[in-house]
Order: structure tokens, then sequence, then C-alpha cells
């Protein structure tokens, strides 16, 4: 269903909370030209990693590459466009996405090499940058318990990007550790409902 040069959002946070095993089947299938938004590049080897070493991503957003050298060494070499941008700044854009919004407004980077070709808007008086939504043609995300309807539940620190980018994309492919009949997760664990899931990939 991924096709190379999609769009993708994946979960996690240096890897924990990544849907491992959808990794693992786009670097199988060697879907190319990927543009990545995540948190970050994770480590050689783990998560969003195996992507950057098998060379499938053209471009990836994220907040920092500082524990991925692969990372470095391609953007250094020209081979991967990265956009760097700051960690709270990535998840508000990518919740503007998710709720229909056009971006937020934002002080962070100002004075900075961030601001370069960004419009500044002034509000009561105090300077603001335009960081423009994100959205993403898949979401990938990773949840521990989820239901046959497709309610999902997260467990611990894989709560990270998860939640937000399976509002922000146009189709969301689940990675569950769990699936369990209705009504075992409970009204008040659930944390995505079923109508922003669309797909469910089954621990096997």
């Amino acid at each position: 269903m991924i096709p190379d040069g999609a769009s993708l959002m994946i979960g996690g946070f240096m890897a924990v909370g990544t849907p491992e095993r959808v990794v693992d089947e786009i670097v199988r299938q060697n879907k190319r030209n990927l543009t990545v938004i995540a948190n970050d590049t994770a480590s050689p080897g783990r998560g969003i990693g195996k992507l950057i070493a098998a060379k499938l991503v053209h471009k990836a957003i994220v907040s920092h590459i500082g524990l991925n050298p692969e990372t470095q060494r391609q953007m250094t070499a020209g081979e991967l466009e990265v956009e760097l941008v700051p960690q709270g700044t990535l998840i508000e854009r990518i919740r503007a996405g998710g709720y229909g919004l056009g971006g937020v407004l934002t002080q962070t980077g100002i004075g900075t090499t961030v601001e370069k070709g960004k419009q500044q808007i002034k509000v009561d008086g105090k300077t603001y940058l335009l960081e423009v939504a994100l959205r993403a043609d898949f979401a990938l995300v990773h949840a521990f318990l989820v239901d046959y309807l497709g309610n999902l539940s997260y467990a611990l620190t894989a709560r990270n990007f998860n939640p937000i980018i399976a509002m922000a994309a146009a189709t969301v492919i689940v990675d569950a550790d769990n699936i369990v009949p209705i009504g075992v997760i409970s009204p008040d664990h659930i944390v995505t409902p079923a109508p922003l899931v669309d797909y469910l990939v089954m621990n096997a």
C-alpha cells in the first residue's frame, strides 16, 4: 500500500514506541524516495535507523539526528535532505495538521537560522514565526493494546508521538502488540479511538 515517494509519520522516541515490524516490511519491500516525519532517526539498526541505513529516505523532518552517524554522513554527503525542527515546534506542527489548522505561532527560533524563509507575525507587540502544519500520506503507529475495532492504548513512554501522528495522516497503520476483543480495553484507557485507525498489523 505504501508507494515509493510516500510521506510517512513514524511514532517513537529513539525507537521506543516505533512500529518495528512495519519498518522492517518497508525495508524488505525496498520502498524508496520516502519523506519521514518523526522525532528522530533513532540509531543504526533500530527503528527509523533501518530506513536510513537502507538509503530509502529522501527527506527527514526531525528534531535531532545526534545518535545516528549514518544520518549525519548522508546529510553531509548530500544524499539525504534533513529539516531540523525544534522538538516542541515539530509536535505542534503535527498537532495542527491533525486538528485542521494551517499552522502555529511560536517565538522559538527567532534570531536563529530557524527563522530563515519563514513568515513573521506580530501579536500584541510580540513577534512570532509562522510554522506551517504537517500532514502525511501514512502514519505508522505502535500500540500495546488494540481491540478488534481499532481502539488503541499505549504502554508507558511509547505514548510519545504515536497519538498525535494518528490524527495527522490520510491512512493510519498500527503495529499492535496485542489485539483483544471489544470491551477488554476500558473506555477510560482508550487514547486513540477506532475511527482514526485504518489497518492493524498483528504480532505474528
